[in-house]
């Protein structure tokens, strides 16, 4: 039966063919705006995964996100030592910046300070982040690392040479590194200098303190840091790598119209494979009524007719996603490859996948639903007429 269920789906190619377009649709649709929902959400966070070596971020009590930089005095560092369980806390600054080019125009930056004596903060050069230079290099007289997209962004197609010169807040700036940074929210060019030269590239201020990274001792873990941190200070914030990270991605949730804006092109994607895919396949069933009446004339039974049916179904979901799910990696692919001056806004996780199939399959099983009441209350007498 399971082959006449197959043949009888093949049979009329048009109809066929038009059932795996709706779904194959639908699923490149839900897959691809998911993905690159997905990586907004990513690039929100992109700071907070590339600075490594910390446990703990300290901020102040009213920070509802990584960008949104509330300055703390210097006393802060000091408190946060003293709290028992850190092994060791530095500074960290990050910031928007202004930076002059030759050519005389202006350009924002995303400027991060690391801490001077350990360079905590800095790309990992252990990760390969570091693509032009030493680490050590940062401790030259105002010297500045940047990313590779912001020299793409600035720069075009300009060969990496060490030694180019900016203007920030009429101190000079050297670039003497090329890093590999994490896409941002934003799309500024990055630049990381010490904490001392990055607190002379912006108009001065009586607090220059953004964060505090600190590491928990041997022993302690890092939410139990946080919590002693929160206590013993009192108006200080202390989260972890991962609390800060899904705070971040909380606030654009919730404070952003970006959910809603993707929300409705997904959920109009599910909408209009479940028009063409529900509206095809029951047209392909009331064609084939005759046939579903023979094969009750011949003592197929109704439950047989069910699976027969959600064969056809589950043939044309499996085609359709496996078609919509490739089509939209490629397009991940081939965006990622083809857009060079600025970072591609697009991440392709497991859950992605997982959630487009489950709304594939409420979509062919609407769809079989549809065309299932015509067939359990078909009169096998209907192939005599």
């Amino acid at each position: 039966m399971n082959w006449v269920a197959l043949k009888m789906l093949l049979g009329d190619r048009v109809k066929y063919l038009g059932i795996v377009f709706g779904v194959a649709f639908a699923a490149l649709l839900m897959a691809q705006q998911s993905a690159i929902f997905c990586g907004l959400m990513r690039n929100t966070t992109s700071q907070i995964r590339d600075i490594q070596g910390a446990d703990v971020w300290v901020m102040d009590k009213n920070v509802q996100f990584v960008d949104d930089t509330k300055p703390l005095s210097e006393n802060a560092l000091y408190r946060v030592r003293g709290v028992e369980g850190v092994r060791w806390a530095v500074r960290l600054y990050k910031g928007l910046g202004r930076a002059r080019l030759a050519d005389g125009n202006f350009q924002q930056v995303i400027l991060i300070g690391v801490d001077d004596a350990t360079l905590t903060g800095a790309p990992a050069v252990e990760q390969g982040k570091l693509l032009v230079g030493k680490l050590e290099d940062l401790r030259q007289p105002d010297a500045v690392f940047m990313d590779e997209f912001g020299w793409r962004y600035l720069f075009g197609t300009e060969p990496f040479v060490p030694g180019k010169t900016l203007e920030m807040n009429d101190k000079r700036a050297v670039i003497v590194g090329l890093v590999k940074c994490s896409p941002t929210f934003q799309t500024f060019p990055i630049l990381y200098c010490t904490y001392s030269q990055a607190v002379k590239y912006v108009p001065q201020e009586r607090k220059t303190l953004t964060f505090v990274l600190a590491k928990a001792d041997d022993g302690v873990s890092p939410e139990e840091l946080c919590a002693r941190i929160e206590g013993q200070t009192g108006d200080l914030r202390a989260q972890t790598n991962d609390q800060f990270f899904w705070s971040t991605i909380g606030y654009y949730l919730k404070r952003t119209g970006i959910p809603i804006n993707f929300g409705i092109t997904v959920a109009l994607g599910f909408i209009v494979g479940c028009a063409i895919a529900g509206q095809t396949f029951y047209l392909f069933t009331v064609e084939n009524l005759k046939q579903f009446g023979s094969l009750k004339a011949m003592g197929v039974s109704n439950v047989r007719i069910v699976r027969m049916v959600m064969l056809q179904a589950l043939v044309v979901g499996l085609i359709g996603y496996g078609l919509g799910v490739g089509g939209a990696a490629l397009f991940g692919f081939v965006f990622e490859r083809a857009v060079k001056n600025a970072p591609p806004a697009f991440h392709f996780p497991w859950q992605v996948l997982v959630i487009t199939a489950g709304a594939v399959l409420v979509i062919i099983s609407a769809s079989a639903a549809m065309s299932l009441k015509r067939v359990l209350f078909l009169e096998p007498a209907v192939v005599f007429r």
